[in-house]
């Protein structure tokens, strides 16, 4: 599945319940998952890790859709590798 295609399917999923949560609420609930992906990271196992980096994008995907942008174009902004020095790989200074 591609980043558009995910990112209406929780559109159809969650879009309603997301939206009258609103994007307040759906900031903490990604820190939340981002918090247990950190943990899962840490301590679980790759299940664990694949489980909690669903629901991250998930969360994401939901901010995307409630603030009207797409996760596609966000991406995009890589897509000549470092958005600064436009190398592949990074020649930034550390």
């Amino acid at each position: 599945m591609d980043l558009p295609e995910f990112q209406d399917l929780m559109a159809r999923t969650y879009g309603e319940r997301d939206a009258a949560r609103g994007q307040a609420a759906t900031i903490a609930w990604l820190a939340e998952e981002t918090g247990e992906l950190a943990r899962a990271v840490r301590k679980g196992s790759a299940a664990d890790q694949l489980h909690e980096l669903g629901d991250v994008l998930a969360w994401l995907a939901s901010l995307a859709n409630q603030l009207g942008l797409s996760l596609d174009d966000a991406a995009a902004r890589y897509a000549a590798g470092c958005p600064v020095c436009r190398s592949i790989p990074c020649t930034c200074p550390p």
